[in-house]
């Protein structure tokens, strides 16, 4: 099988990983890809939100599946253009793409899927954004309702800066607070069979202890010892079949990675986001944990043939990811640091790029992941921050803390 991934972050480097170890695949071809990614695949240049370019790269190389990995090009009808060649593509259409690209949407799917979730609000102009607000109460959650690469969502107790941030994104979101821990689940879906991977745990705001701002994601761990008993039954039972029932309705099938990001609250699990493909950096964690062939698994979801696939297999033990973020993000990132250290097993690449005479150099907020599995979660976190401590980038920073709670035990679930 000739396999196209498209895009070159760390989502696209453990993607990459899982597919050049499928036996099935005879060529891996990256676009654009990234230095980490170099190791295993034949990088082409795209411009990955173009459909006309990436369906005709498709064409060209002969490409037996093409894997969207980014949100933009979902959202840009990337998908559609390579299906209308016949190519099988793991990825939803941008019609379905909308569960993310829309906040409003979104929600109206859940809505009228009984799927639960947070009250919600369409905000577009500042009285109705004040109404909204002060019928929640802090803390207050101001969702901008487009793409915003995993930062366009502010959880504040000051009202003022969550005015601020309605004002400043145009059309917001503006919903309850959901209290408890949250967990991402990853649905591998046809449109109508759907698998469910390991869930997972991310780390959003930039410091130690959940402090600062919003990130695309600071570090993640799988499994998640303090999960309910039998919380992803629940999640597919009650969030995922209604979901993609609602979107067969309305004639715009759900096909390929459905995110389905969660806060287990008291009342139970209550959804927070839908996203269209893997998130990052859960990606790195959970596929470092798969044992079922990946590029058999997109390809039965992308042909319609998910039902007849055999069950998961999962290697025994856990996984950790630890994020090393470039000096000054995620305000104002500085890139074109030197890289030391980050070329070994175990290192994604995220935000990277090499010069003429192999240096490596940051080229991105998010620069690279230490991802480290191990017979036990505590074993893997030290062998993720082993990794990380041998990257030097300088004035770069990460999170000490990613799975510290877990492995304490200290994760609760709201009585």
């Amino acid at each position: 099988m000739r396999v196209l991934l498209v895009g070159g972050g760390g989502r696209e480097h453990a993607l990459a990983l899982g597919l050049a170890g499928d036996p099935s695949v005879t060529a891996l071809i990256a676009a654009p890809g990234n230095p980490g990614i170099a190791a295993m695949a034949e990088l082409r240049e795209v411009a990955p939100t173009d459909p006309a370019a990436v369906a005709g790269l498709a064409v060209e190389v002969g490409a037996d599946l093409v894997v969207i990995g980014p949100e933009a090009p979902l959202v840009a009808g990337v998908a559609d253009a390579v299906r209308a060649k016949g190519i099988a593509v793991f990825g939803p259409s941008a019609e379905a793409a909308r569960l993310e690209g829309s906040k409003t949407f979104a929600k109206d799917v859940m809505t009228a899927a009984e799927v639960p979730t947070a009250r919600a609000y369409t905000c577009t102009e500042q009285e109705s954004t004040g109404r909204a607000l002060d019928e929640f109460g802090p803390p207050y959650v101001v969702k901008n309702d487009g793409l915003a690469a995993g930062k366009g969502v502010v959880v504040t107790s000051d009202r003022a800066v969550a005015a601020k941030h309605a004002q400043d994104c145009g059309r917001v979101v503006v919903e309850e607070y959901l209290a408890g821990p949250e967990v991402s689940l990853f649905v591998v879906t046809d449109g109508e069979a759907a698998l469910p991977l390991l869930p997972a745990q991310d780390f959003k705001r930039v410091g130690d202890g959940d402090t600062g701002p919003n990130t695309g994601g600071m570090g993640a761990y799988t499994p998640l010892p303090w999960a309910p008993p039998g919380l992803v039954d629940e999640v597919m039972r009650d969030v995922v079949h209604p979901t993609l029932a609602e979107m067969r309705r309305r004639g715009t099938p759900f096909a390929g990675l459905l995110y389905v990001g969660l806060a287990i609250t008291a009342a139970g699990p209550r959804v927070i986001e839908f996203n269209a493909r893997f998130g990052d950096p859960e990606t790195q964690v959970v596929l470092a944990l798969l044992e079922t062939p990946l590029a058999g698994l997109l390809h039965a979801a992308a042909t319609g043939t998910l039902a007849a696939h055999p069950p998961l297999r999962w290697r025994d033990g856990a996984a950790v990811t630890v994020v090393v973020a470039a000096e000054g993000y995620p305000a104002a990132p500085r890139t074109g640091g030197v890289i030391t250290g980050a070329d070994r097993p175990g290192v994604i690449h995220a935000g990277t790029r090499r010069d003429a005479d192999g240096t490596l150099r940051s080229a991105g907020g998010r620069v690279v992941c230490g991802t480290a599995t191990g017979p036990d979660l505590a074993a893997a976190r030290d062998a993720a921050y082993a990794l990380v401590r041998a990257i030097e980038l300088a004035g770069s920073h990460h999170r000490t803390d990613i799975a510290a709670a877990a492995v304490a035990g200290q994760v609760t679930v709201p009585a």
